[in-house]
């Protein structure tokens, strides 16, 4: 099987961890690409399974020898992707998940695009996200109309992406992930196209 890489993107509070979790065991060996961020620990999550914790300082030399595949400044705290774990992971033919942001998918785009399949996952309508974030209790109203602004600039961006899914439904959300996680193992590089071209010319 071939290696790809499947962008989500979307609001926080779309329900993107809960899609992953539902779809992990129906999509084939994956690896879940892991965050580095500078931003408090929350309760209940750990280092090295949820997100790398750094400090700001860290996570600046890292920028610095370009360990990074993509980083972005969100809400005053830098997150990023390390791209060593990607690569191993693309060799043994398994699908890396990212779950990043806007920003995020215009960086993998530009250095992985011809492999890489992106999926922008919503709530069917701003009342109900404004509804799901302010239920979790997780974060300060500040914190919930950060979030609130970002994802009314981020939906006019969903055309840049090629599959939209309205999460309203989660077990109707999670089989068109599944579908579009499979179709994305079929996306050939462009270096693999050209070489079945010649190929093909070559056994006239």
């Amino acid at each position: 099987m071939n290696g790809a890489i499947l962008v989500l993107s979307g609001p926080s509070g779309a329900g993107k961890s809960s899609l992953i979790k539902k779809v992990e065991d129906k999509i084939g060996a994956f690896y879940f690409s892991i965050s580095t961020t500078t931003r408090p620990i929350r309760e209940g999550e750990i280092d090295g399974v949820h997100y790398h914790f750094v400090n700001q300082e860290e996570f600046k030399q890292d920028i610095k020898d370009e360990h990074f595949l993509e980083y972005a400044l969100v809400h005053g705290n830098y997150y990023g992707t390390s791209i060593k774990p990607v690569k191993q992971a693309l060799k043994k033919g398994e699908i890396v998940i990212f779950d990043i942001d806007v920003q995020g998918h215009d960086a993998v785009q530009n250095r992985l695009g011809d492999i890489t399949t992106s999926v922008f996952i919503t709530t069917p309508s701003l009342k109900e996200l404004k509804h799901r974030l302010s239920s979790r209790g997780t974060d300060t109203q500040d914190v919930i109309d950060a979030r609130i602004e970002m994802a009314t600039r981020e939906v006019q961006r969903i055309s840049e992406y090629d599959y939209l899914v309205i999460n309203d439904d989660l077990d109707i959300a999670a089989t068109q992930l599944v579908s579009i996680a499979q179709a994305s193992r079929l996306k050939l590089p462009s270096m693999e196209i050209s070489e079945f071209i010649y190929a093909w010319e070559a056994d006239a």
